[in-house]
């Protein structure tokens, strides 16, 4: 549409193609909530008045808000294809977002994050991507791919890359690491988002001044103020296992709110069909108290404005057409999903294209594991006499662990899981070079009496992880999942008990959501027959492999205390 057409539409010469009357207008620039036609000439809004149009649809008092953006959002986290996932979250409102490919660079490098470029090409939303720059997440990980800066530079000519994503090894930029240094130079005057949960002091100071703009760590109010003061804006994220919304809101004042967003970071597609997105995120806000406009406000324009996305965020001439309806402002119940000036989604429905439909993107097999063996996950005893081990102690609804000790008495010179105490054993299986590294330890917080789970999906380097009471069942799931080319199972007595399969770079699935929903909720079934006790047993099970936070944490290397950050024996010497 060209600006002549735009300004006859404007100054009422010519009708609008498309005219929401009777709309009361969020305006987050001003913040206020007023009245006015909003007059939409091809995808472009054009006017706020009294305009006469081409279609006509009227709103009847409902609100007329910015499309919503999501800050920060690894999509596969969601487990959906990336044309289903927008399909998902357009029903919510959601226009745009802003994701880290971060999962699927761990296994496919480059390669994986141009297939999430040209997945994204027929989506109803806009999808925009920041580089992944901690790949592999750290040094004791066994990724598939490393990026370096020089594989990164080439992407930035791509317009749907925006800047950096979270920078993970805070402990290398405050250490002056070239590598991470050359990243974040490269960016020049691009957004840098960071990722330093508990920094403080002058390594936040040596953080801050490489250039880094954003933190979506932040768990407590203090952390959260002191970023700010920093210069930092802060995501404040609200996902499937981190959730943080709750605890940052009192920082959020009227003096602060301009440096604050909403961000999902993980969220599997059961919290998504059952939730929402950043609508769900806006409705616990003002359930918490926050004025509805500027709970809008950081579900909108301070996401824009912190990414330089000019055209999106509010509801003024000039913008983007790209608008959520809400039929009531405080349970933020979407009724119309406008994007770019066309209707993507209706009562809750998408009008748009089912995956099944979009055209077919295809990737390499990620599954490569060396040959196993049941001797593979035997933990041998040091003495015939009781042993002290580490034990990762799960978190529920965290990513970061605690730690303890426990006595183990050895039965045939080796260490076994103890049901009966919680004492789960773990093991993690480098599955790109089929190298044959295998991590073993203990975990508690699972509840299992038998049996074992598995999965594909192990933050960040994405290798196989399996918890279990005995080997054979681990074994038994570790092997299932070569089969299925990735994803999740529950085994019981050496049976799958049920399976998800996830064949995208052994990440995501093939399957519209709904089907995957439905698969999901057997899977977790399946996982209570083992006496599970756990919500979300495979989301803590894929972060228990993330070196970077928390106490303990096992990789393909073996165990690792995070805050030495250094391999340790599972056995206590």
């Amino acid at each position: 549409m060209d600006l002549k057409s735009r300004v006859d539409v404007a100054t009422g010469r010519v009708p609008a193609d498309l005219v929401l009357r009777g709309g009361r207008i969020v305006n987050v620039l001003s913040n206020e909530i007023h009245g006015g036609d909003v007059a939409i000439c091809g995808d472009r809004i054009v006017g706020i008045g009294q305009y006469d149009g081409k279609e006509i649809v009227n709103l009847d008092g409902q609100f007329i808000c910015p499309g919503f953006i999501d800050g920060h959002v690894h999509i596969e986290s969601s487990m959906l294809a990336v044309p289903e996932f927008a399909k998902v979250v357009s029903v919510h409102g959601t226009v745009a977002v802003v994701t880290d490919p971060h999962e699927i660079a761990n296994v496919m490098g480059t390669e994986g994050i141009r297939y999430m470029l040209s997945s994204s090409k027929h989506c109803p939303i806009y999808i925009y991507v920041m580089l992944s720059s901690c790949v592999p997440a750290s040094c004791y990980e066994s990724a598939g791919a490393e990026l370096s800066a020089v594989d990164l530079e080439p992407l930035l000519a791509n317009r749907w890359v925006l800047g950096l994503a979270e920078m993970m090894n805070y402990p290398g930029v405050v250490g002056g690491d070239p590598t991470c240094l050359d990243k974040i130079a490269m960016m020049m005057n691009r957004p840098v988002d960071g990722h330093a949960p508990g920094l403080s002091g002058r390594d936040l100071c040596a953080y801050v001044s490489c250039g880094i703009g954003s933190d979506h760590e932040c768990t407590t109010a203090d952390e959260a103020r002191e970023k700010l003061r920093m210069g930092l804006s802060i995501m404040i994220r609200e996902g499937s296992q981190a959730r943080n919304l709750e605890a940052l809101l009192p920082v959020v004042t009227p003096e602060t709110l301009d440096r604050f967003m909403f961000v999902t970071d993980d969220k599997d597609v059961d919290d998504l069909l059952e939730q929402g997105q950043i609508d769900h995120m806006i409705r616990k806000a003002i359930g918490l108290g926050m004025d509805p406009i500027h709970a809008i406000k950081l579900a909108t324009c301070n996401t824009a404005r912190y990414f330089g996305l000019k055209d999106l965020g509010a509801v003024a001439p000039g913008r983007l057409a790209s608008i959520a309806v809400l039929e009531d402002l405080k349970d933020c119940k979407v009724s119309r999903v406008y994007h770019a000036g066309e209707l993507i989604a209706q009562d809750g429905k998408s009008t748009g294209k089912s995956v099944e439909q979009q055209p077919s993107q295809t990737l390499r097999s990620s599954i490569n594991l060396h040959w196993v063996e049941p001797e593979h996950l035997q933990i041998k005893a040091p003495s015939d006499g009781p042993c002290d081990v580490h034990v990762i102690e799960v978190i529920e609804d965290r990513i970061d662990t605690e730690r303890s000790v426990e006595s183990i008495t050895p039965i045939n010179g080796c260490l076994q899981a103890d049901p009966k105490r919680d004492l789960a054993k773990i093991a993690v299986f480098e599955r790109h070079q089929a190298s044959g590294k295998i991590g073993l330890s203990f975990v508690r917080g699972f509840g299992f009496s038998s049996g074992a789970i598995a999965s594909s999906v192990g933050h960040d380097s994405h290798n196989i992880v399996v918890a279990g009471t005995n080997d054979a069942d681990m074994l038994a799931a570790v092997i299932h999942l070569v089969r299925i080319r990735g994803g999740f199972c529950v085994v019981k007595d050496e049976k799958v008990l049920a399976d998800v399969a996830l064949p995208v770079a052994g990440l995501m699935s093939e399957v519209d959501a709904e089907t995957l929903s439905a698969q999901l909720r057997k899977l977790h079934v399946a996982a209570e027959q083992l006496d599970g006790k756990l919500r979300r047993p495979f989301m803590a099970l894929s972060f228990l492999t993330l070196s970077v936070i928390g106490q303990l944490k096992l990789t393909d290397q073996g165990l690792i205390d995070v805050d030495q950050f250094k391999l340790i024996e599972p056995v206590v010497a």
